[in-house]
């Protein structure tokens, strides 16, 4: 699969351009997680997009420091 029609799937279900390699990940991790690709599409277009740079939202939000947890809530 090549990056140009991955770009053309989703301008073509979201009616908007991709603003990075990041929004195209996540709307194809959200098709998998719904059903819509199966594993082995899955794991090509994701290992493709990392190779092109691509993080996912759910990787930064679990990358991210965490605050220590406050021992008092006074």
């Amino acid at each position: 699969m090549y990056i140009d029609q991955l770009i053309q799937m989703y301008q073509h279900e979201r009616n908007q351009s991709p603003n990075s390699m990041n929004d195209i990940l996540d709307y194809y991790q959200k098709k998998y997680v719904t059903g819509e690709i199966d594993i082995v599409m899955y794991r090509e277009i994701y290992s493709f997009l990392k190779i092109q740079g691509a993080s996912s939202a759910h990787e930064y939000m679990y990358n991210t420091p965490k605050k220590p947890f406050p021992t008092s809530f006074y």
